[in-house]
């Protein structure tokens, strides 16, 4: 059993003040696997004034001193992969394939996007009225992560902020601590200098909401439900830090007749029911043509049915269990809920799947003839449910995507790069794929409406780190005789 009672603040692991134990559970097993001590007020003080204290000297190190750290972290993150997905594996339920490969291997294709990003980026460049702009890190940042895509969150949050010379607070999900404990193990030996980064365990009531409400942290990036986006915005409004949230989503997915259907229709599902339904962009809604939805519905079918569900211990393309209890019991409610509004069962349905009798199994379930003001239509359940909603027109199946609360992502699926290029300009959503193509590492990932206000990824991810600083140009003003000395 893993026991996680230290916290990584100012370069070492040292004990928290005062916090609680909280057990870590393998959703496959429903074993305690660990126990992490949450955190403190007192431990998130500690761990601001070691950040802001590092800050001093980091904010003022080169591109080229940064870009080193950041090739180190790559090479750390990579050299650690097994290990990490191993830990994904075991405390959230994803299949070891999915870990090893999607989850874990995201850590180091993300540093590598942030690379790039960084050797592109000007930290001081003129406008064409001669003026000059520098962009300065923000400060102390605090960060704070879920637990369903643990390590993509947490790269995409510390990595930005030490390319441009913040420092920060990560605060990730009390559910998920072992791969953060291994990811704070990488940035040590990547050799980034002390309180730079620094992490701290705990809940939201108790770390999270000390972090939104610190006076000494410049920005609060959070990731994680609109409900709890909200309050993180309230918490940090008294300190007029920035806040920059990725929130939730409930994606439609445009399935036009001219599309290749044997194809997108089963990619489609099998997209949905990824990471066992547990992300925020999943295509959700499935939104078909009425010339070719019986056509849809049975190859929906079939690819539900096809769907494995087995240990996430194993290798393969199955799909695991959801991570905890109180989620499983929210999708089970949720499918009940369908049943009840009316919608058809196309596959699935309430209970766990033959021959799980334990853990957090739930059997992956289709819904047909659902209408789009159905609570399965709008709420995000989290979980392998996908939504067929029928269109006439392509008008039609525009509008039925947009109305929604969220605007995190959208899928379009069709032969004409005509219809393409219409539909995706007009869907209001931060990415929108098109015939299964998506969004690559270092593009910007975020949302419109409910789904948030920041962007992650890339230069647009640089950018939430950064202060804009407006000056004359000193160049101009020698040439002019405005000085007396060099």
């Amino acid at each position: 059993m893993t026991i996680l009672d230290k916290h990584y603040i100012d370069g070492v692991w040292t004990s928290g003040q005062g916090g609680r134990d909280f057990p870590i559970l393998n959703p496959a097993s429903e074993a305690q696997i660990g126990t992490v001590t949450l955190g403190t007020a007192a431990d998130v003080d500690r761990a601001v004034a070691a950040a802001a204290r590092s800050f001093e000297s980091y904010s003022r190190t080169t591109k080229t001193e940064r870009l080193g750290y950041l090739r180190a972290l790559q090479a750390a993150l990579e050299a650690r992969i097994n290990d990490m997905g191993d830990a994904i594996s075991a405390e959230m339920g994803a299949p070891i394939t999915l870990a090893r490969n999607a989850q874990a291997g995201c850590g180091p294709r993300h540093a590598a996007a942030y690379v790039a990003a960084l050797e592109a980026h000007s930290e001081e460049y003129s406008l064409p009225n001669g003026d000059i702009i520098r962009k300065d890190p923000i400060g102390v940042c605090g960060l704070i992560t879920p637990w369903n895509w643990p390590i993509n969150q947490i790269a995409q949050k510390v990595m930005p902020a030490l390319a441009v010379g913040a420092t920060c607070v990560l605060k990730p999900s009390e559910h998920t601590p072992l791969s953060a404990a291994i990811f704070a193990q990488c940035v040590h030996e990547a050799g980034l200098p002390a309180g730079v980064f620094n992490l701290v365990f705990g809940d939201g009531p108790g770390v999270g909401s000390a972090m939104s409400r610190h006076p000494d942290l410049a920005m609060m990036s959070f990731t994680g439900s609109t409900r709890a986006g909200a309050m993180v915005s309230r918490d940090s409004a008294e300190t007029v830090k920035r806040v920059a949230l990725e929130l939730g989503g409930k994606s439609a997915n445009l399935i036009f007749a001219d599309a290749d259907l044997e194809t997108c229709v089963a990619a489609s599902v099998q997209r949905c029911f990824l990471n066992t339904g547990q992300g925020c962009n999943a295509p959700t809604r499935m939104l078909v043509e009425r010339s070719c939805y019986d056509a849809v519905l049975d190859l929906a079918r079939k690819a539900a049915e096809a769907q494995a569900v087995d240990d996430p211990a194993k290798e393969g393309g199955h799909i695991g269990p959801l991570f905890d209890k109180m989620q499983f019991e929210r999708v089970q409610a949720m499918i009940q809920l369908g049943l009840d509004e009316g919608a058809r069962l196309l596959a699935g349905g309430p209970g766990r799947p033959e021959g799980f009798d334990k853990g957090w199994f739930v059997r992956p379930t289709i819904f047909a003839d659902v209408s789009n003001d159905m609570r399965i239509a709008r709420e995000e359940i989290f979980g392998p449910v996908l939504c067929i909603i029928p269109f006439d027109t392509e008008e039609d199946a525009i509008r039925i995507a947009n109305d929604s609360d969220y605007g995190l992502a959208a899928y379009v699926q069709t032969g004409s790069a005509g219809r393409a290029r219409r539909v995706a300009r007009q869907l209001r959503a931060g990415v929108v794929a098109i015939n299964g193509q998506g969004a690559s590492y270092g593009s910007p990932f975020g949302g419109y409406k409910h789904s948030g206000n920041g962007r992650e990824g890339g230069a647009f991810g640089l950018e939430e780190y950064l202060e804009v600083k407006v000056m004359p140009s000193i160049d101009a003003m020698a040439d002019a005789g405005r000085f007396t000395t060099d």
